[in-house]
């Protein structure tokens, strides 16, 4: 009889071990945008995309680790211990837009990105950099050569590479609040389908 118990309770924690080990993670790092700026947690993209992935029973646990104002020199701080407490199996980094608004050098950006990339792999955590777009205001000299960082550090670190977010909601006024940076509750649906699509098509699961 002992002998069938332990078998049983064996064979179950054997079935539980093999669940949680199939079940994957998503740490967000972003900014204001990935982080809800201006409204409630439960009208965010990421909470969005929680509940479209229980609705297709996809296993992906989302942790939103983003903060309004956020720099690739804030995010590159907080990395190691975010990724110490969460293990996540990817790194979606959502960085850029608030070191081009105060100026940063391009080059000084994407070295800070670049660290954050090196500490997932330390943690063995797959990257996903996703691209960061500005206003043309910001001239096209300082624009282009602040954009192209992305898709080099795809290349050189061999990371995902995710579009931006907003491509198909920055140009359309009633989805962004009035400071033109920052989508609105209505976007976040539309967000959060995008990402979806991302994902799928990266092959996250």
């Amino acid at each position: 009889m002992k002998i069938k118990i332990l078998i049983i309770y064996f064979l179950l924690n054997l079935s539980l071990n093999i669940h949680s080990e199939k079940v994957k993670s998503l740490l967000i790092l972003g900014d204001s945008i990935s982080a809800g700026y201006g409204m409630s947690k439960e009208k965010q993209w990421s909470e969005v995309l929680k509940e479209k992935l229980k609705e297709e029973k996809i296993d992906l646990r989302i942790i939103n680790a983003s903060i309004s104002g956020e720099t690739t020199g804030g995010g590159l701080i907080r990395t190691d211990k975010l990724l110490k407490i969460n293990k996540p199996s990817y790194l979606l980094i959502e960085l850029g837009g608030n070191d081009a608004l105060r100026g940063y050098p391009p080059k000084k950006v994407k070295n800070n990105l670049l660290e954050i990339i090196n500490l997932a792999k330390v943690y063995k955590a797959k990257s996903i950099i996703m691209q960061i777009r500005i206003p043309p205001n910001y001239g096209n000299r300082y624009r282009n050569e602040f954009e192209s960082i992305y898709t080099e550090i795809a290349e050189e670190t061999k990371s995902l590479y995710m579009p931006f977010m907003l491509n198909n909601i920055a140009l359309e006024k009633k989805l962004m609040m009035a400071d033109g940076i920052h989508p609105t509750e209505e976007a976040q649906p539309l967000i959060a389908e995008e990402i979806f699509k991302y994902l799928e098509d990266l092959e996250v699961y």
